[in-house]
C-alpha cells in the first residue's frame, strides 16, 4: 500500500495502526485511516498531547470523515470531527485531560468513512497522575568564560513537590556552546518528594563579549499542570584573554605588569630567577562588569639581573588562568644609591623572614632603601632635594605606596637661619615606579591653615621633619615645627632664661584631601620653662605612634627625655597630655634604676603587644646622650657606669597603676653608642629589632641589629651600613601589603 509519512508536532514516535480489523481487506482505491504516535501520555489539567490522524493512501480520491468512535471519560479531543482530503490528508487533535480524569490506561478510537468505506484507528491513552515541580530559578547565568575552556555548574534544582512520581526530559536549545553535563543528577523520572540537579556545560569556540550567548534548557517535565514553569534561561559571556604587557618604569628595578582581562577579577605576579618563581606581588582586582586593565608594579628584584614572571588570574566566577612567561632584565643599582653593608646571619639562627625598610641620611646614599636580609639592594628612591633636605618617617601605606616627609633638619630655622627659597619641604606619597602619587608642601599647609577653622589652626610652621603616621582612616598626621619668641610676659611665659625664639612642635591631622581638621602645638600644652637639654630646640619631637585601641597618639619629644600620650580621640580630642614617661614624669619604673634606666634623647617608640592601651608593652631607641645617674654616682669613674651608652627597653606599662616595668632591657657596650637616631620594635617572631643610627661620626654608619628578647639577648642577624647613617631601619613582610616573603 502507499503510505504518507505524518508531521506530528511534538509527537514522540508514530505508530500506523489500521482499523480493518484482522479480517478487513483494502483495495487499492481504498483510504488508510493511521494515528500516530501510538501511545500518548496526558495529565489531568496538564498540558495537551498531540495526535495525527492521516489517510495515507494516495490513490484514494475522496473525502474522509472522521469521527471520535470511543474515549474514556474526562477525555477531550478537539476538535471531535474533521475531515481528509487529498489535499488534507493529515490532521492534528488536541487530546487533553480534564483534571478529574481518573489514572489509568485506556484508548482513544478514531473512525473514518466515505461513503460506504469505513475504516478505524485506534491509539493508547496512559493518563498520568498528578504531580507537582518546582525549579530553584528561572534564569542562571555562567557569567565570564574563556575561549576553549569548559566552566560546569549546576544551573537549577528540581523539586517534585507532589505524590507521584514526575517524568521530565530535559532539553538545550540556542547556543550549541551549552551541554547538559554527565554530572547531572536528574534522569527520566524523580520520585516523589525528591529533588535532583541538572548540571551544565559551558565550552565556547568564539568569543562574543560583550555580547552574551544564551540558550533555553527545557525541563519537559510531562506529569504536572499546564501552568508548571519548566524552562530557564542560560547565558554567558565567552572571551579570549589576551596576553599581558610587561614594561619599564623610572625605577630600575621596578617592572609594570599590565593584563586586560574580560571579565571582573584578580591577578597576582609571580616571579623570580627561572620559571619556578617563587616570589610573588599583592592581588589588584578590577570590579567592573565588563572587566578592565589591572597593572601591578613587579618589585623586590636585584639590580642588573633578568626574572621570570608571569600572572595568574583569578576571576570572580571561580575561573582561573595563567598568561604566558615574560622576562624582565633590571638596571644598575643607581651610583647615588649605592649601599655599602655587611650581613650576618648567626649559625642555627632564623631571622623574622621579610625585608629591611632602610632611611640612609647624612651619606651616601640618602633616601629609600629596601634590601633582602642577605643586603641585596631591592628598592631604592633617592633624596631629591638638596645638601639641607633629607627623607625621613618612611612608611608603607596600605595600598602599597610609600608616605615620607622631605625637609631641612628639624632645627634648621633655629641654629641656622630662614629655609632657603627653592628648599624641598613637603609630604609626598609615592608609588614603587618612584613617582608622586599625591604631595602637599609647607606653604600649601600654612595657606590652609590660614584658612582653617580648627582649634589651634592658626600658626605659621617651619618645616616638616622626623616623621609622618598614616591613619587606618586615611588621614596622616604629619610632624612639624615653629618659632616663637617666648618672654616673661609672653603666653606661655618663658621665666627661666632671657627672652628668646624658642622653638617648639606641632602635630597636624590632614584628612583625605589633605585639609587641616585638628592640629596640635606644644606650645599650647608643655611648659617652656621645663628644658633638659639644647634649648632652645625646646622638644625636638621625632616620632608619632598611633595607638589604635583608643585612638590616641603616643609622641617622642627627645630634648624632654618624654614620650608622651596626647588625647587625640581619632580627631575628636582637646590634646591634653594623658601621661609623660620618663625621668620627672608620671610613671614608677620598676625592675630598674630610677633615674638612669630611663630613656634620654631616645627616638621612634612602637608598641610592642597587640594592645596599645590599658596594659601593653612599649620599646624605643634610648640614645642615652644626656643619662641622668643616681645622686652620688659620677658616671665615667672607676666602679660606675659610662657617662654615654645606649640602650633598648621594654617596659609593659599599666596606665591605670602608672607603672612602667621593664621586662627587656639591652644595655649596649660604649662603642655602640648611637648618639642620633636609631629605632626599636617588636618582630613577629617575638625577636627584637632596633637601628643604632649614629655610631661614631656624622656619615660613618649605623648597625642594625635582630635580638632574641631575653636577659641574656642573643643576636640572631646584624646589618653594618658604613659611608652613611640610616635614620630608621624596619622589618617588612614585603613590598605589599599582606604578602609574607
Amino acid at each position: 500500500m502507499d503510505r504518507q509519512v505524518l508531521g506530528s508536532g511534538i509527537v514522540l514516535a508514530l505508530t500506523v495502526l489500521c482499523g480493518c480489523g484482522s479480517n478487513s481487506t483494502t483495495s487499492k482505491s481504498d483510504f488508510l485511516l493511521e494515528v500516530a504516535p501510538s501511545t500518548i501520555t496526558v495529565v489531568p489539567g496538564g498540558v495537551p498531547q498531540v495526535l495525527s490522524v492521516a489517510n495515507s493512501s494516495t490513490s484514494f480520491s475522496g473525502t474522509v470523515t472522521v469521527t471520535i468512535a470511543s474515549m474514556p471519560s474526562g477525555i477531550t479531543a478537539s476538535p471531535a470531527t474533521f475531515s481528509l482530503t487529498p489535499a488534507s490528508s493529515v490532521a492534528q487533535v488536541m487530546i487533553t485531560a480534564s483534571p478529574s480524569a481518573v489514572p489509568g490506561n485506556a484508548s482513544i478510537s478514531f473512525k473514518g468513512t466515505s461513503g460506504t468505506r469505513s475504516q478505524s484507528a485506534t491509539a493508547s491513552l496512559n493518563i498520568s497522575q498528578v504531580t507537582n515541580a518546582v525549579l530553584s530559578t528561572n534564569s542562571f547565568d555562567f557569567g565570564g568564560n574563556l575561549v576553549n575552556n569548559t566552566l560546569t555548574q549546576t544551573a537549577v534544582t528540581v523539586t517534585n513537590t507532589g505524590s507521584a512520581v514526575l517524568t521530565l526530559k530535559p532539553t538545550l536549545s540556542g547556543d550549541p556552546s551549552y551541554s547538559i553535563a554527565p554530572g547531572t543528577t536528574c534522569g527520566q523520572q524523580l520520585a516523589a518528594g525528591a529533588n535532583c540537579a541538572i548540571v551544565l556545560s559551558y565550552t565556547p569556540t568564539t568569543a562574543s563579549a560583550p555580547a552574551s550567548q544564551n540558550a533555553i534548557l527545557n525541563l519537559g517535565f510531562v506529569d504536572v499542570p499546564a501552568s508548571t514553569p519548566q524552562t530557564v534561561a542560560i547565558t554567558g559571556v565567552s572571551a579570549a584573554l589576551a596576553p599581558g604587557q610587561v614594561t619599564t618604569t623610572d625605577n630600575p628595578q621596578v617592572a609594570l605588569y599590565t593584563m586586560t582581562l574580560p571579565f571582573p577579577g584578580s591577578m597576582v605576579v609571580n616571579f623570580g630567577p627561572d620559571t619556578s618563581y617563587g616570589i610573588k606581588t599583592w592581588s589588584q582586582s578590577i570590579s567592573s562588569a565588563n572587566g578592565g586593565q589591572v597593572s601591578i608594579f613587579v618589585a623586590g628584584m636585584r639590580a642588573s639581573s633578568t626574572y621570570h614572571m608571569q600572572a595568574s588570574v583569578a576571576f570572580a566566577n571561580g575561573l582561573s588562568a595563567s598568561d604566558v612567561d615574560h622576562t624582565f632584565t633590571t638596571q644598575a643599582v643607581p651610583s647615588n644609591m649605592q649601599l655599602q653593608e655587611t650581613t650576618t646571619t648567626t649559625a642555627g639562627m632564623t631571622p623574622q623572614p621579610g625585608i629591611e625598610l632602610l632611611n640612609p641620611v647624612a651619606g651616601t646614599p640618602s633616601g629609600v632603601v629596601v634590601t633582602d636580609l642577605s643586603g641585596n639592594v631591592l628598592w631604592t628612591y633617592a633624596n631629591p632635594g638638596g645638601a639641607i633636605d633629607s627623607i625621613g618617617g618612611v612608611k608603607m601605606l596600605p595600598n602599597g605606596d610609600f608616605l615620607f616627609n622631605i625637609g631641612p633638619n628639624s632645627s634648621y630655622p633655629i641654629r641656622v637661619g630662614p629655609i632657603p627659597p627653592g628648599t624641598i619641604d613637603e609630604v609626598r606619597e609615592v608609588n614603587l615606579a618612584g613617582d608622586t602619587v599625591r604631595s602637599i608642601s609647607i606653604s600649601q599647609l600654612n595657606a590652609e591653615l590660614a584658612a582653617a577653622s580648627c582649634s589651634e589652626c592658626h600658626v605659621t610652621l617651619d618645616t616638616f621633619h622626623h616623621d609622618v603616621e598614616p591613619l587606618p582612616n586615611g588621614h596622616w598626621l604629619v610632624l612639624t615645627n615653629t618659632t616663637m619668641a617666648l618672654s616673661s610676659t609672653s603666653t606661655p611665659p618663658l621665666t627661666n632664661e632671657p627672652p628668646t625664639n624658642v622653638l617648639g612642635d606641632v602635630i597636624v591631622d590632614l584628612d583625605e584631601n589633605l585639609q587641616p581638621v585638628w592640629v596640635w602645638n606644644e606650645f599650647n600644652h608643655l611648659d617652656p620653662n621645663r628644658h633638659p637639654w639644647s634649648f632652645p630646640d625646646w622638644t625636638h619631637t621625632n616620632a608619632i605612634v598611633y595607638s589604635k585601641d583608643d585612638g590616641n597618639i603616643v609622641v617622642s619629644m627627645r630634648h624632654q627625655n618624654w614620650i608622651i600620650k596626647v588625647n587625640y580621640a581619632d580627631g575628636a580630642g582637646d590634646g591634653s597630655i594623658l601621661w609623660h614617661l620618663g625621668e620627672g614624669g608620671d610613671f614608677t619604673l620598676q625592675n630598674g634604676t630610677d633615674p638612669t634606666d630611663w630613656e634620654y634623647a631616645q627616638h621612634k617608640p612602637s608598641f610592642v603587644s597587640a594592645n596599645t592601651a590599658g596594659v601593653f608593652s612599649l620599646t624605643a631607641m634610648d640614645n642615652g646622650d644626656d643619662r641622668i645617674f643616681p645622686a652620688g654616682v659620677q658616671c665615667g669613674t672607676a666602679g660606675a657606669p659610662p657617662c654615654l651608652y645606649s640602650t633598648v627597653p621594654v617596659w609593659r606599662i599599666d596606665e591605670s597603676a602608672k607603672t612602667a616595668t621593664l621586662t627587656f632591657h639591652q644595655i649596649l657596650p660604649p662603642s655602640l653608642y648611637n648618639f642620633f637616631g636609631g629605632n626599636a620594635e617588636g618582630l613577629a617572631n617575638g625577636d627584637i629589632e632596633y637601628d643604632l643610627c649614629g655610631v661614631g661620626a656624622i656619615g660613618q654608619g649605623s648597625w642594625v641589629y635582630e635580638v632574641t628578647q631575653e636577659s641574656n639577648p642573643q643576636t640572631v642577624w646584624s646589618m653594618q651600613v658604613t659611608g652613611t647613617n640610616l635614620y630608621r631601619a624596619s622589618r617588612l613582610p614585603s613590598l605589599y601589603p599582606g604578602v609574607q616573603w
